[in-house]
């Protein structure tokens, strides 16, 4: 078992880059898949970005292909998620998600562990 905990988000003016930034606890943390989704005010929480336990395949939105990436190291236990040339549209509370399936899991289903959130705010 894991508990993600995100870090990094904050208020940024459009056109800014973050870095989200979400690290684990126990010595597993190889053995997870780890995806990134985010909720809006008023709206359902939607996939971003996911990297794969192994071979850090990734999979993104289409709304951030281009402008995010993720990444991940192993050996610090955290997973990193770029987020560059920021729009009003990307504010949201942004959450990390952990699971034991091979892959790059895109649905919320798919995850197991979830961590608190970080707000990510983008001004125009």
């Amino acid at each position: 078992q894991v508990q993600p905990v995100e870090s990094g988000g904050g208020l940024v003016q459009a056109g800014a880059s973050l870095r989200l930034s979400c690290t684990t606890s126990g010595r597993t943390f190889g053995s997870y898949a780890m995806g990134w989704f985010r909720q809006a005010p008023g709206k359902e929480r939607e996939f971003v970005a996911a990297i794969s336990r192994v071979d850090g395949t990734t999979n993104y939105a289409d709304s951030v292909k281009g402008r995010f990436t993720l990444s991940r190291d192993n050996p610090k236990d955290t997973v990193y998620l770029q987020m560059n040339n920021l729009e009003p549209k990307d504010t949201a509370v942004y959450y990390c998600a952990a699971t034991l399936r091979g892959g790059v899991p895109g649905l919320e289903t798919q995850y197991d562990y979830w961590g608190q959130g970080t707000q990510v705010t983008v001004s125009s």
